[in-house]
């Protein structure tokens, strides 16, 4: 056993989730510039065909292949399957939104998990955090622009709903695993949810991997969907194997991470994501986020973390599943 006082563990399980959301925000960088050229589908497939090799390699260190055995096939499908629609929502968004704003909009997600828990796990949740995830929604709500007509919006409504489908359908799969608590190891979770992507690719490879569906005309979230294959180009070869290495990284991070701290002291530092958006956004793509995102960004932030430190304060110990965001 290590005996590490629980603060230096604290620490380290802090620099863990710092280390997990950098690579995080990387990953979508790298997705982001890939989206031009590539179908997301070819992207996701090469990811997590590196991904499950390396999963498989953590798989046989943490105690061998009998370690994939589950008694909850189903469960597993179905977690798979929010995931996949979880981070194939997100990356449409991102291939047509700034990263700045895609990173916010999926933000939503702890309001979301902590609205969803009432109904779901029967909790109990206080005016105060109630009133955190309106204020907190009334951010998303502002960086869609009601008010704004379509013309004057650079991108479709749809695509901005994009994000928050990927927050709701990451928070239910954060829900449904801690209502029904998933006994498997954190290498077999990253080999399901592998699995799960390369089959959802696969399959849109055998229906749409020849490019029939779509011509230059279309629009580029749908282009990025399902446009044809093709082989990578020299110098994006390395981005493509970053992206593969990433999916590792970030597995590993954030499953550590919430092993060795309690959640309540972890989770508010996955928060940076959202200045490391703005940062890559603006270094890479040069975009600076307009007025009403950045009023967006500070509310979604400021209600995140007073539910976070709220749930701290009333010691509602949280156990969030290793690896769960985006993993």
């Amino acid at each position: 056993a290590m005996t590490t006082t629980p603060h230096n563990r604290a620490g380290l399980a802090i620099g863990l989730i710092l280390l997990g959301v950098a690579a995080i925000s990387v990953n979508d960088m790298l997705i982001k510039r890939l989206s031009g050229g590539y179908p997301l589908h070819q992207i996701v497939f090469t990811r997590s065909a590196i991904g499950i090799v390396l999963g498989l390699l953590l798989v046989k260190l943490e105690g061998g292949f009998h370690l994939l055995k589950t008694r909850q096939p189903g469960l597993h499908l179905l977690r798979g399957l929010l995931i996949v629609i979880s981070n194939m929502s997100f990356f449409l968004a991102l291939s047509v939104l700034p990263l700045a704003e895609a990173t916010a909009l999926f933000f939503a997600a702890p309001l979301f998990i902590t609205l969803l828990s009432i109904p779901v796990l029967g909790e109990k949740v206080g005016p105060l955090r109630l009133g955190a995830v309106i204020v907190g929604f009334v951010g998303v709500v502002i960086m869609m622009r009601p008010w704004a007509s379509t013309a004057t919006l650079d991108v479709s409504r749809w695509v901005l709903l994009l994000p928050v489908l990927a927050a709701l359908t990451y928070a239910l799969n954060q829900l449904m695993t801690r209502k029904l608590g998933v006994n498997s190891k954190a290498s077999a979770l990253m080999v399901y949810i592998q699995a799960s992507f390369i089959a959802v690719s696969l399959g849109f490879f055998l229906v749409a991997g020849d490019g029939r569906f779509v011509d230059e005309g279309s629009n580029a979230s749908l282009q990025f969907l399902l446009r044809a294959w093709v082989w990578p180009a020299q110098e994006d070869f390395l981005t493509f194997l970053g992206i593969g290495l990433n999916i590792a990284l970030i597995g590993y991070c954030l499953s550590q991470a919430y092993r060795l701290g309690d959640a309540a002291t972890v989770a508010p530092f996955e928060y940076i994501g959202l200045p490391l958006a703005v940062f890559w956004g603006f270094l890479i793509f040069g975009d600076l986020p307009v007025w009403e995102v950045w009023v967006g960004i500070a509310l979604i932030l400021a209600s995140g973390l007073f539910v976070y430190l709220r749930e701290r304060q009333k010691a509602l110990r949280v156990t969030r599943l290793q690896g769960g965001r985006r993993a």
